[in-house]
Order: C-alpha cells, then sequence, then structure tokens
C-alpha cells in the first residue's frame, strides 16, 4: 500500500517578492504554485536511481499562470555551494541559472528540458529557479543534492526575482537589475553524469 507523505507548499502569497505582475497579485487569489517532497517519493512510479549520500527530492509545479507570468518555483542558491543533479519526469521545464549581484549579472543562461533530460546545477554559486513553461501540463522533477545543502532565497526576494522572466510575451528583463548580458540557452544532458555524487 502506498504511504501518502505530508508535503511542502508555495502558495501564491509565499511567492509575492519575486513575482513580475505584480498589479495582478493585488487581486489574485491565493491558490497553490507548486509542492515539494524532500527526501521522500510520493509515488512509486517517481522513484529513482538511489546515489549514496544524497537526498532525493520530487516538486511538482502546477500549469497556472501568475498574471503574465508562467508559473515557476520561488528560486535560490546554494550557501554551500552544493551541486544539485535534476531529471525533468513529466512535462517540460527552463531553468535558469545566473551568477553576479545586484550591480552586474555576470552570467545568465537557461536550460530547456522536458521528461527523460538532466540538468546539472553547478557548484559554483548561480541563483538558479525552474518555470513550467506550460499552461496546460504539469511539471514534475526530481532532485539529487546533499542533505546538508542550505538554500538561501534572499536575493531573488530582494530584486524581485530573476533577471530574466518568462511570460506570455517571452522572456522580459527585470528593470530592478542595473547591467544584464543578453540571456544564452544551453541543452541539458540526455543521461545522468556517471561522477555525479562521488
Amino acid at each position: 500500500m502506498l504511504q501518502i507523505l505530508p508535503t511542502t507548499i508555495r502558495y501564491l502569497y509565499d511567492m509575492k517578492d519575486v513575482l513580475y505582475d505584480q498589479e495582478w497579485l493585488k487581486t489574485a487569489d491565493n491558490f497553490e504554485v507548486y509542492r515539494f517532497w524532500r527526501g521522500k517519493t510520493p509515488e512509486e512510479k517517481w522513484q529513482e536511481k538511489e546515489i549514496p549520500g544524497l537526498r532525493y527530492d520530487i516538486t511538482i509545479i502546477w500549469p497556472k499562470m501568475l498574471g503574465k507570468e508562467f508559473a515557476k518555483a520561488k528560486g535560490h542558491r546554494h550557501k554551500n555551494n552544493i551541486p544539485e543533479l535534476i531529471k525533468v519526469l513529466e512535462g517540460q521545464a527552463f531553468y535558469l541559472l545566473q551568477k553576479g549581484d545586484e550591480k552586474e549579472i555576470k552570467d545568465v543562461y537557461v536550460v530547456k528540458a522536458e521528461a527523460g533530460d538532466y540538468v546539472l546545477i553547478p557548484a559554483e554559486p548561480y541563483n538558479h529557479l525552474t518555470i513550467n513553461p506550460s499552461s496546460e501540463n504539469r511539471l514534475v522533477m526530481a532532485n539529487w543534492i546533499n542533505p546538508d545543502c542550505q538554500s538561501d532565497y534572499s536575493f531573488f526576494e530582494k530584486m524581485q526575482g530573476a533577471c530574466y522572466y518568462y511570460t506570455r510575451e517571452g522572456w522580459i528583463k527585470n528593470e530592478n537589475y542595473k547591467k544584464v548580458p543578453k540571456l544564452r540557452f544551453e541543452k541539458p544532458l540526455k543521461s545522468m553524469p556517471k561522477d555525479f555524487g562521488k
């Protein structure tokens, strides 16, 4: 019998500091944007390869619009510069990674991934977030990470999100950033890196 495990849920109002469409937010209901399980698998079909010493997580981002913006995770960086490996299990995802501070973003790129693809968040201090670019299909993803990893959400909260938003009109620059390079796109990995976690 499948055990029903507790979830952590992020509601819209939990995301208020990182959203593009602040005018829409003023009258929006407080609905669920995404949920995640840390170190647990809510359904057997999502169970993936165990990597010794690493925590296995599952995240679902629902196909909802946040005003003009597609649904996304809040976004963070890893305080202790720990890498993370992600696999898309259902749907499609955009992973946005940026390096720099409020004065200048030195690098920003997006990895477009679909079911079966892997994305590596490097050990370097990249703030990063996940976007569900669909208003019809949910995004389900798994990740492997050191259980000692600590997430810091403060930079994206301070800057009202990443340096680019993904909206119905496409990618829009966040005007709270002073200097931002042109957005570039990278391909996902098609298989799990053999040396990850070693």
